[in-house]
């Protein structure tokens, strides 16, 4: 399917979905929503698969993942089309022959719901694909050798970004500075802050 990327087929996720009690995929389904209407930065795969595990369902982090991609890709392609529920359990039948009729009731339920609302948004935002900034964490440290400190006892700035990609996946991206190239970022980020005071 153009733009969705499993570890595995459609079949065997919806067979995962099938096999979770109905207010856990409920809940994972608001979450999911709660996410693309933007009030939410993220979905926490992390989290999910905690979720999971305190319910008895013995997933991985791919097979919730999956699960995770599944949904929001329909609800993505959805709102984009602004499909109604019924139009929206047709194409999740379609992909899969698994389905059970809890479960399509289920996202009937909350498409009706929320369907609406996420389409209006999508058109205004028309699906920009950046991410988000989550959180930022840094700590000063001291290099003992380093390709890019020329001399050993030098001191560098370790950042680590937590960045939402527009699926709603969380992921890490570190990276290290001299002192100089952290007042550098500091100086351009006073210039951001004191631009967007003008706004």
């Amino acid at each position: 399917m153009f733009g969705l990327e499993l570890s595995t087929g459609v079949d065997d996720v919806v067979q995962k979905i099938e096999k979770l009690p109905t207010d856990l995929f409920a809940e994972t389904l608001q979450v999911i929503l709660v996410h693309l209407q933007d009030q939410s930065r993220a979905v926490d795969l992390i989290e999910n698969c905690d979720k999971f595990q305190r319910a008895g369902i013995n997933l991985d982090q791919k097979a919730v993942q999956d699960i995770i991609r599944l949904m929001s890709h329909y609800f993505r392609l959805a709102a984009k089309s602004n499909l109604s529920a019924d139009a929206l359990v047709s194409k999740l039948t379609e992909c899969s022959s698994k389905w059970s009729k809890a479960k399509l009731q289920l996202v009937h339920q909350f498409w009706t719901e929320h369907g609406a609302l996420l389409h209006a948004q999508k058109e205004v935002l028309t699906m920009a694909s950046i991410g988000q900034l989550v959180d930022i964490q840094w700590k000063l440290g001291m290099a003992v050798s380093s390709d890019s400190c020329r001399s050993l006892n030098s001191s560098f700035i370790s950042v680590l970004m937590k960045i939402a990609d527009t699926s709603g996946e969380v992921s890490y991206k570190s990276f290290e500075m001299t002192v100089q190239q952290f007042q550098n970022f500091h100086r351009q980020f006073k210039e951001m802050a004191s631009v967007l005071e003008t706004v």
